[in-house]
């Protein structure tokens, strides 16, 4: 398996609706043979309008995109049965059971695995013989994902997978998602939950109003943020008298009553310096929490960004 290979090719990809409002406005990126792929933003960002034109639910307005070396809107042939499709929500006859709807979606697709087993690689094997309408919003997503791995697919697009499941049920389904890369399937997914993202994705791009904000790996998107060191003032202590925060290497503070919060982009440096005063001022930094960025907050300074320059502009 060559799994420096391209199997999701985007190249300046636009999607435009009616009225010309540019939902995606040329992004490009691309996704390796046996690679977690997540696509990232708030609602409106795009990810859902890119999503459709890669499953080849829509002509692109403008670019290429290519999933196995094929357009997926006019080549759907011979796309569609290598891919698993898991949509925001199934709508599946709800008089079904379970066991029932699994074999109506075997017969739509080619290749299929049998459907006990796809039941069981989601954890619904004692849940056959429920009908869907008796099943909880979590088991739903659970029988999502069971038919979009019915036909054992080489790309699997997975489109906020763990909604409504509990904890249990979410980091069962990051195995899954762990255990299908492992075995050479290409996935992309959605997400809100950016936890989710962080543990599962290979690589990421964070979409905001229809362009790529950031991109990379976990580690390369968050290392883009300033590390954080937050304290309690000791007794006696204002802020002034700790050494010149620039000269510790702090880019950013703020103070909330005795608390205050450092951001630098030099966390041992930073670190290391403020407990050594602190050493030899014999004081204690209570309350003391010293962390890298996260995405999350890799994702919320993006928009904090952006925010600032619609701000600036409006007030131009």
């Amino acid at each position: 398996m060559d799994t420096n290979e391209h199997v999701i090719e985007v190249t300046d990809l636009r999607r435009v609706y009616g009225g010309g409002f540019e939902a995606v406005g040329g992004i490009t990126f691309h996704v390796k043979r046996g690679e977690v792929f997540a696509l990232l933003g708030t609602n409106g960002a795009g990810k859902t309008s890119t999503v459709e034109l890669l499953e080849g639910l829509a002509r692109p307005s403008g670019g290429r995109v290519r999933v196995l070396g094929h357009d997926p809107y006019t080549e759907r042939a011979a796309v569609r049965p290598r891919t698993g499709v898991m949509l925001q929500e199934g709508g599946f006859p709800s008089e079904l059971t379970v066991a029932e709807t699994a074999r109506m979606w075997a017969g739509c697709v080619s290749g299929t695995r049998p459907v006990d087993e796809a039941l069981g690689l989601v954890g619904l094997s004692g849940k056959a013989g429920v009908r869907v309408k008796q099943l909880s919003g979590g088991e739903r997503r659970r029988l999502d994902l069971a038919l979009a791995l019915l036909g054992d697919p080489e790309v699997l697009f997975l489109d906020e997978p763990t909604t409504g499941l509990d904890a249990e049920g979410r980091r069962d389904t990051w195995a899954l998602v762990r255990a299908l890369r492992d075995r050479g399937t290409t996935v992309l997914l959605t997400t809100h939950y950016l936890q989710e993202a962080e543990d599962l994705a290979d690589r990421l791009a964070i979409l905001h109003e229809g362009r790529i904000a950031a991109a990379g790996t976990p580690a390369e998107v968050t290392a883009a943020q300033p590390s954080r060191i937050t304290f309690e003032l000791p007794d006696g202590y204002v802020l002034g008298d700790l050494p010149a925060l620039p000269g510790l290497g702090v880019c950013g503070h703020e103070v909330d009553g005795r608390l205050v919060r450092l951001r630098t982009r030099e966390l041992q440096r930073t670190a290391t310096e403020l407990l050594v005063w602190a050493e030899g001022a014999r004081v204690e930094l209570r309350r003391l929490d010293v962390r890298s960025a996260s995405l999350e907050e890799a994702f919320l300074g993006i928009a904090r960004e952006s925010a600032g320059a619609r701000s600036e502009e409006f007030a131009a």
